[in-house]
């Protein structure tokens, strides 16, 4: 894991929106291009489900770069 964290708000925080959010997808639809094609991955599965909830503890990565959901400060 590289050390990145992010944080969601009241654990209301989608796979799409994580994607924006962390500047790894430009905008919504690239976001969703990157997760109908399978390339991100949460806690090792691929995940097709752009609306899908993440939780504290989740690890998500995309393209070898892996992220953790935490509820602590986001940190890179």
């Amino acid at each position: 894991m590289t050390g990145n964290e992010i944080t969601p708000e009241a654990n209301k925080l989608c796979l799409d929106q994580f994607l924006k959010l962390s500047s790894i997808a430009g905008t919504g639809g690239h976001a969703k291009f990157m997760i109908q094609n399978g390339d991100v991955r949460v806690n090792g599965e691929i995940e097709t489900r752009r609306r899908r909830k993440l939780v504290v503890g989740d690890v998500i990565d995309v393209g070898g770069e892996q992220f953790l959901v935490t509820n602590a400060v986001v940190t890179e």
